[in-house]
């Protein structure tokens, strides 16, 4: 998946799919473990991958976020993506397993975040028509 000039995963040379896969595999991350962090069933993470599919938009962003890329890249593979396999350090199992931890945890942060915000807007709903009574 590179050719002579260095471009690894280049819109030329790859695609969107191998550009997730590349950088899943980066990651240390499984399918099954993307899928679950996603919140999207397996086998939408896997016709991502084979090129059957697209995410939406917020799923395409957390995908980013989550591979540590830009989405710039996924889509084209310009900008903030992974270093092509001479240029990676290998990095320890602990720390890809923390790594991922944390991202996981930026995750479900902002699914509690948004959780939170809903009950904020149902309460204030209920405290309105409390005043009107």
């Amino acid at each position: 998946m590179t050719d002579e000039t260095g471009d690894w995963f280049a819109e030329d040379v790859a695609t969107f799919g191998d550009r997730i896969a590349g950088a899943r595999d980066a990651s240390g991350m499984s399918q099954a473990e993307l899928a679950r962090r996603l919140g999207v069933a397996k086998t939408t993470l896997m016709a991502w991958e084979d090129d059957r599919s697209d995410p939406r938009a917020n799923r395409l962003a957390m995908l980013a976020g989550m591979l540590n890329v830009s989405v710039s890249w996924l889509l084209t593979g310009t900008g903030d993506g992974i270093p092509a396999p001479s240029d990676r350090a290998t990095p320890d199992k602990e720390a890809r397993q923390v790594l991922a931890e944390l991202r996981g945890l930026r995750v479900a942060m902002q699914a509690t975040a948004a959780r939170a915000e809903k009950l904020e807007a149902r309460l204030d709903k209920l405290l309105e028509v409390q005043d009107q009574l």
